[in-house]
């Protein structure tokens, strides 16, 4: 029995590290799906990228929600958690680490739509 302790431990952690990672895994929608999903009435956009990029050019709609602001998890906290987000940056990071963050925080209906190069080239509207 003492004998097996040792197998049985890294077992378990085995299990559960790979149980951490597919918890966080995430789709990615295309811009197709994208522009399917905000067709729909009430889906929130949400662009994560900073002010300064935010300013560059965005899809029409959106509203700038900058993740790397020091109080992104305050102002997450100030949404309703029963909308549907659909949530993009520069490359798809990003808003993938921010769709993570409000699933873990109860929002049920977050989708990562990536990055905005790829968006505005899939003929999504930008302003």
């Amino acid at each position: 029995m003492k004998k097996l302790l040792p197998y049985l431990f890294y077992a378990l952690l085995a299990t559960a590290a790979a149980g951490s990672t597919t918890a966080c895994a995430q789709q990615q929608a295309d811009p197709k799906q994208t522009q399917a999903l905000l067709a729909k009435p009430g889906v929130v956009l949400l662009d994560v990228r900073t002010p300064a990029e935010f300013s560059t050019g965005h899809l029409r709609g959106a509203r700038n929600l900058n993740f790397l602001s020091t109080d992104f998890t305050d102002q997450v906290a100030r949404l309703d958690p029963n909308a549907t987000y659909v949530l993009y940056c520069a490359s798809g990071n990003r808003s993938g680490k921010a769709a993570a963050l409000m699933q873990q925080n109860g929002f049920r209906h977050v989708v990562n739509a990536g990055g905005f190069p790829a968006l505005k080239e899939g003929g999504l509207p930008t302003e």
